[in-house]
């Protein structure tokens, strides 16, 4: 697992690649609120997501994990991912929300600040 730079009281300000597991359970215990990006390198609106997901981990007070799903197959299936883009964000070191599809930054920011505010 990557470890980028953070500021007091924020998540990182780069997604953080997670591969497996136990590098999931880090990234939630060490981060109030997480958002976990389920993705696949060939999946077209995973690309059109990812600018948004790189924007939200800079401008927001979560921290963003990236999990390919063709690498890490039994990872997407603990949390039910059947399509991608799938989105999972934790609170608290729980499960709080699923999003399925592509969504607007506003939506996305939206969602994460009931839960950072």
């Amino acid at each position: 697992m990557s470890t980028p730079t953070t500021t007091e009281g924020s998540g990182p300000e780069e997604p953080i690649h997670v591969d497996g597991q136990t590098e999931l359970d880090a990234a939630v215990s060490d981060y109030d609120v997480v958002l976990a990006d389920f993705y696949a390198d060939w999946c077209g609106p995973c690309q059109m997501l990812e600018p948004v997901v790189k924007t939200l981990a800079a401008e927001t007070d979560t921290a963003v994990t990236k999990v390919d799903v063709d690498a890490n197959q039994q990872l997407a299936s603990t949390y039910g991912v059947r399509g991608v883009p799938t989105l999972v964000l934790f609170a608290g070191g729980e499960q709080v929300e699923e999003i399925v599809g592509v969504k607007s930054e506003d939506e996305l920011r939206s969602l994460i600040e009931r839960y950072t505010e």
